[in-house]
This record gives C-alpha cells, sequence and structure tokens, in this order.
C-alpha cells in the first residue's frame, strides 16, 4: 500500500511538471511576436530587417525634415545622430511629436523608407503628470527639478 501511494506522488509530480514545461512553452511562443524592443536607425542600417518583417523603430526626429504631404500622410526623418531613416506614416501624430523630439513608430520597411502603422512621442526622463506633482506636493515631498537646492 505504502509503495503505491509513493508511485502514485512521484506521478503527480512528473504530470505537473510537464504541464509547466507545457505552458511555458506555449506562453513563450504566444509571446514571441508581441515582445519587440525598437532599434535605432544604426542597427536598422547595419542589420536590415527581413522583407515585410514589423518591427520598432526609435530616434530623434530630424530637425528640419517634417513634411505634411496630402491628407494625413506625415514624412521625416529618424535619426540616432550616426544614421537617418526616412518615415511615412498616415494618421494623427501625438501631441509630443516634434522636431528634435524622440520618437518610436512601429511598422515595416519598404523601398528604403520606413512604413509606420504607429508612431509614440517620447518625452524626457524628467517629464511627470501634473497629478503626480499634485499628489506630491501636496505631501509637502516634491522638489522642483527647475530649482537648485
Amino acid at each position: 500500500m505504502k509503495g503505491l501511494k509513493k508511485q502514485r506522488r512521484v506521478q503527480i509530480i512528473l504530470l505537473a511538471f510537464v504541464a509547466l514545461t507545457v505552458s511555458t512553452g506555449l506562453i513563450g511562443y504566444a509571446m514571441k511576436d508581441g515582445i519587440n524592443f525598437f532599434r535605432s536607425p544604426t542597427q536598422v542600417m547595419t542589420d536590415p530587417p527581413r522583407a515585410g518583417e514589423v518591427f520598432r523603430i526609435g530616434g530623434l526626429v530630424e530637425e528640419g525634415s517634417i513634411q505634411r504631404g496630402q491628407s494625413e500622410t506625415i514624412s521625416f526623418r529618424v535619426t540616432d545622430t550616426n544614421e537617418t531613416i526616412p518615415v511615412r506614416f498616415t494618421g494623427i501624430l501625438p501631441d509630443l511629436f516634434s522636431e528634435g523630439q524622440g520618437m518610436v513608430g512601429t511598422g515595416s520597411m519598404q523601398d528604403g523608407i520606413f512604413i509606420a502603422t504607429e508612431i509614440l512621442a517620447k518625452h524626457d526622463e524628467t517629464y511627470m503628470p501634473a497629478e503626480v506633482i499634485d499628489a506630491l506636493k501636496q505631501q509637502g515631498v516634491y522638489q522642483d527639478a527647475n530649482t537648485d537646492s
């Protein structure tokens, strides 16, 4: 009787281990396309993406490069100060999007142009939402980054 309980316990542990391994593999496979870090223009130029590959590109919007086209089409160049990639986007740009500011775009390369399907404007690391500033002021712990203490 003792041997049967021990055998059953080993079977349950093995079954749980196999189930855990299979579920981890399935989660990893499902997330394979969802995890994509952005590439810099230099990385795109040195290691070109596969044809039709959707990826993210990040960098600064080059000064003087924004050109508004017909309807909602906008062309500009994104740079990392080493390489520059032309970008074309059709849609409404985020409010923080401007020349000299950081951006991340999702899309694919077509004939040497990055065709973006989504554009995100990046703000600097000193940005803090107004609600957070107000809460910190109420707690008496807020220090303005622009003042020297």
